[in-house]
């Protein structure tokens, strides 16, 4: 299955203890959302959250949304009990915080593996620790791992580190992992959700980097997150002139073909057919 056929260009986080939210959720034009137990929720509220949200997802709703739940750490008081409740619903992905290596997925994967209703529940990381990241490849190829969500602020934090740019070579080896084991590997937040401007240019590097798409905070920040890791219109037109171009050049015996005076192989065809069926995955979910 070719996970990264599906959109993620916004994820967006989503507290588990508020209810009006998680409402108004499944009316956001989002092409992913994770339901927040951990940092999102207080140690007060967690209890609460927990049976709220699996109350909330039973229910449903939520069209062709992708379905996360972000639980609490297996290491505190409330992840054993986040991952039974979760797992007795079978959401489509468990998210879990600070993963530091492949045996944490593995360790969760075999209590999933025990629970009938989450046969097909695939398992997400949260890539925001030292560690983690040097792990990487690792954890990308532990059992059920279908995600990489970016955790940028927690990352800064044990890094010390003061910028964005400071961060590059972590981010960069997270998505190098994850393209090697095929999953998909979403950017993390921009935490001023009223900089609209710097949203956009964040998207747009985390567009050219390679993610699949951004976490976000903030209703508000969803459509410049739609807009920047969705083909543009003329992305899509080069990419079907590019398919043209190289099957006329075939069909007369060559290999290759030109197109804006840049020569067009087998591999920039396989680009510009993803670029289509990503747009075309994007049309279908917009008109659902």
């Amino acid at each position: 299955m070719d996970l990264r056929a599906r959109p993620y260009r916004s994820v967006l986080y989503i507290p588990g203890s508020r209810d009006r939210a998680l409402e108004k959720a499944r009316d956001l034009a989002v092409d992913a959302i994770i339901f927040d137990l951990e940092d999102a929720v207080t140690a007060e509220e967690k209890p609460n959250a927990r049976a709220l949200l699996a109350q909330v997802l039973a229910q449903g709703g939520y069209g062709a949304r992708a379905q996360i739940v972000r639980i609490n750490g297996m290491d505190t008081p409330w992840g054993a009990d986040d991952l039974t409740a979760m797992a007795a619903i079978g959401p489509e992905a468990i998210l879990l915080p600070k993963v530091g290596s492949a045996a944490d997925v593995a360790a969760v994967a075999a209590k999933l593996d025990a629970i009938p209703a989450a046969a097909h529940t695939r398992i997400w990381a949260m890539m925001e620790t030292p560690q983690g990241i040097l792990n990487a490849a690792e954890i990308a190829r532990a059992p059920r791992m279908a995600g990489f969500v970016m955790g940028t602020n927690d990352l800064a934090k044990d890094l010390g580190a003061r910028t964005r740019g400071a961060m590059v070579m972590a981010l960069q080896h997270c998505l190098l992992a994850a393209r090697a084991a095929g999953i998909i590997c979403v950017d993390g937040v921009y935490n001023a959700f009223k900089d609209e401007e710097g949203l956009a240019a964040e998207c747009a590097e985390g567009r050219d980097f390679g993610f699949d798409g951004k976490t976000l905070i903030h209703p508000a920040q969803v459509a410049i997150a739609n807009a920047a890791f969705a083909p543009s219109e003329a992305e899509i037109a080069l990419a079907r002139r590019q398919i043209a171009a190289y099957e006329e050049a075939r069909a007369n015996g060559q290999g290759v073909a030109v197109v804006d005076g840049k020569i067009v192989e087998n591999l920039h065809v396989e680009t510009a057919r993803a670029t289509l069926a990503k747009a075309e995955a994007i049309a279908k979910g917009d008109a659902a």
